[in-house]
């Protein structure tokens, strides 16, 4: 065994012999997962050094940035000859199950979109609606295959209930089509009918209902997907809304956000003219969808998401969105309104396990860098990509993941310097209301481990040619360890946090999450589990073992940006 192996194992097996440590049953927990780790060591191992620049923020993302949706799909929906969807939808879902809502309170709080691509056809049993308020039924020929559907008060009631108990923040997506005829197929024309919508936002308003932002129309932008709107008329629209909302809400003490179009950026000049019709202070955040591993039955899957190629190709949209509204309405700002990997549903086999954390955080990152304020994951619960399981309403691997980017990744987006392996991603933000930085390691390799040193570009010399000249961690002096695993230590300044997510039984497709070794599940009485890290000296290197991720928090690293 080499000398810098030995050195790693001796630095796990001290955290889990640590006499600090909190119950045997954590430290037994601890020791199966250390267990795995002769194996994992003996694996190829990278140096990698990451520089931090804290002395400037690159970007900024809402504080609120992790959003979930929920859809309109009924129990027919149907992909690859699979009905995934269940009970989970807007008018069917279990509202007062109580793992939902503790599985929304643990964010305190949590943006959920209300919205999806049924929204185009739905009316609200409200005011001067003269027919039936009925749910959607299958129908040949209509729009997705499904008929008109209604969104009753009494169902509007029960969905806000849920939102006020768990303090959920909400956006809502309605209905662009309503109004307008189809003149050729997929294309329609003619002014929005704002009249059904208006009486809706005023029923909200009376009821004391904090809708944070009201969202026009889904994928019928640019190309659109089965209906599309032209970018003039559409923008029209929005400044017809806009009306609506600043005289409805003229004695509300907070404004309500205008969100559009919540479609594909597959036409650059579309978005444009949007923002350049509606014009100044009108559209507050211009909202786009990621679907971006393609079909859900697509054999590739696995391999895109381990794949640095595919990962990356997206930054281009995201740089073409934030380009467009520099560009042309440096006022508005830009929205992911809906994002589940795989689309028609995601993908049985991987959007609900371990693996697909991969692609989901790497996109968590990967848009904040870009001025992304909010970024909502398709779908909270429903299909094979909700963050609940649709049957048992228990969270899948892709919860924890969101939980701990809420927690953990503050709004401020810092730059990284990164050596070695593209696949090992690194994404670096302030702490979430704490001082210092958090960084997010990926490891995308299924064979070669990393050993990361982070360094603050501060205390770097860099001469053109030669790299980095001064090795000047930001902490010096103390030996490698860890001293504690649990939750009721307060945290000194020559310790960092480690958060370190694996695959149950190191099989990628599993549907449990381990952290730190633990596996992540509802505690017997239902509730989230905590979400301890490993308190870890900070002069040591960190340890990233092959397909795994790592949330590493660092309290005192001097970062201007962060102050």
């Amino acid at each position: 065994m080499s000398a810098s192996l030995s050195k790693k194992r001796h630095f796990y097996w001290e955290a889990a012999l640590s006499p600090s440590a909190q119950g045997m049953g954590l430290k037994l927990a601890f020791l199966l997962f250390l267990c795995s780790l002769p194996a994992i060591l003996s694996q190829e191992n990278n140096d990698v050094t990451i520089i931090v620049k804290g002395s400037v923020t690159e970007a900024e993302t809402d504080d609120n940035f992790v959003c979930a949706t929920l859809d309109w799909w009924p129990p027919e929906k149907c992909n690859y000859k699979q009905c995934p969807w269940g009970k989970s939808s807007i008018f069917n879902l279990d509202l007062n199950h109580p793992y939902l809502v503790r599985a929304i309170e643990a964010f305190r709080p949590l943006r959920i979109r209300v919205g999806g691509s049924l929204q185009d056809q739905i009316k609200y049993g409200i005011g001067s609606l003269k027919f039936s308020c009925d749910p959607f039924t299958k129908m040949s020929g209509g729009l997705f295959g499904f008929s008109k559907g209604c969104l009753s008060i009494a169902r509007w009631d029960a969905l806000n209930l849920l939102f006020q108990k768990t303090g959920a923040i909400v956006t809502f997506g309605l209905n662009a089509l309503y109004g307008r005829h189809q003149v050729q197929k997929g294309f329609w024309q003619g002014a929005w009918n704002s009249s059904n919508a208006r009486d809706f936002i005023e029923y909200t308003i009376s009821k004391g209902y904090p809708v944070d932002s009201w969202e026009f129309g889904n994928e019928l932008s640019g190309r659109g997907v089965l209906a599309r709107v032209d970018a003039e008329q559409y923008g029209k629209d929005l400044i017809s809304l806009k009306a609506i909302l600043d005289e409805l809400y003229k004695k509300s003490r907070s404004k309500p956000l205008l969100v559009a179009p919540g479609g594909f950026f597959d036409n650059q000049q579309w978005y444009a003219k949007l923002l350049e019709v509606s014009g100044p202070s009108v559209l507050n955040a211009m909202s786009h969808h990621v679907y971006n591993l393609g079909p859900g039955n697509d054999p590739r899957i696995v391999s895109k998401i381990t794949d640095p190629k595919s990962l990356s190709w997206f930054a281009d949209t995201f740089r073409n969105v934030q380009l467009t509204i520099q560009r042309h309405g440096p006022w508005s700002s830009a929205w992911v309104g809906e994002a589940g990997g795989a689309y028609n549903s995601g993908s049985r086999l991987v959007s609900n396990t371990f693996l697909n954390s991969f692609w989901y955080l790497d996109q968590l990152g990967m848009a904040s860098k870009y001025n992304t304020k909010v970024y909502c994951r398709q779908t909270l619960i429903g299909g094979n990509y909700g963050l609940l399981d649709t049957q048992t309403f228990i969270p899948n691997p892709d919860y924890y993941s969101a939980l701990l980017w809420h927690r953990l990744m503050g709004k401020g987006v810092l730059s990284v310097d990164i050596s070695g392996s593209p696949f090992l991603r690194a994404y670096a933000h302030c702490r979430k209301q704490k001082s210092g930085v958090t960084m997010l390691l990926i490891n995308l390799s299924k064979s070669a481990a990393f050993t990361v040193t982070v360094r603050n570009d501060l205390n770097v010399d860099l001469a053109e040619g030669n790299g980095i000249q001064k090795d000047s961690s930001f902490i010096h002096g103390l030996k490698q360890t860890v001293s504690w695993i649990g939750k009721e230590a307060s945290l000194d300044s020559h310790k960092r946090e480690e958060y370190h997510l694996t695959a149950k039984d190191g099989n990628h497709l599993s549907r449990i999450m381990l952290l730190n070794g633990i596996p992540l599940q509802l505690n017997k009485n239902g509730e989230i589990p905590a979400l301890n890290p490993l308190l870890v000296s900070v002069s040591s290197p960190i340890f990233i073992a092959p397909l795994s991720i790592a949330f590493v928090a660092f309290p005192n690293f001097e970062a201007r940006a962060c102050a």
